[in-house]
């Protein structure tokens, strides 16, 4: 990762503060996210200031956490204006970190290939070897905050949600979709 500094800043902050009942929306989980923007931006093309903006995204993407579950990304929003003027932002700039931070808002709907990008790593797991010990800090989260009662209940959600899941880029696609189907049915057979 390159060290730009309004981004160590943030990934400090996460380290540092971040509640410690989340399992699954930690700085491991921005590093992720960060990681595979950059490797899908890669492979789909994607240069210069728009590269830039999707990564200070990415690490600004799951801020929100610092302060609430509900509408984090709004929240996350409001923190990078706050924060990324301080490191020579413009308000043009801002704006599109924020029009990339909102398209992972669920359900995801990116109106730009940098939110297809961001949406992709937000949620490239799902794809990945790692899903369920991945799945597992989320289903902690979701345990702590009463969204779900027990793994049954999980494992329905997740089911239901991998059905409906697609991914955006040529990228993702090639790379996670085939064993996003293997996890899915994993996942029914489990139920």
């Amino acid at each position: 990762m390159q060290q730009r500094p309004e981004c160590t800043y943030m990934l400090e902050k996460l380290r540092d503060d971040l509640p410690k009942h989340l399992k699954y929306h930690t700085l491991g989980h921005t590093l992720d996210v960060y990681n595979r923007a950059e490797a899908i931006a890669k492979q789909e093309g994607v240069t210069g200031r728009t590269l830039e903006l999707l990564l200070v995204a990415a690490v600004y993407h799951d801020s929100g956490y610092l302060y609430q579950r509900i509408r984090h990304e709004n929240r996350s929003c409001e923190i990078a204006g706050e924060i990324l003027p301080g490191y020579g932002y413009t308000a043009e700039d801002i704006d599109e970190i924020c029009r990339i931070i909102m398209a992972t808002q669920l359900p995801q709907n990116p109106n730009s290939l940098a939110g297809q990008i961001i949406c992709d790593a937000d949620l490239d797991y799902l794809g990945r070897d790692d899903f369920f010990e991945v799945g597992e800090g989320l289903y902690q989260e979701m345990l702590y905050a009463g969204v779900v009662a027990n793994e049954k209940e999980w494992d329905a959600i997740q089911i239901k949600f991998l059905e409906n899941h697609s991914f955006f880029t040529p990228t993702s696609i090639a790379l996670r979709n085939t064993k996003k189907q293997e996890n899915l049915n994993r996942l029914k057979a489990r139920l």
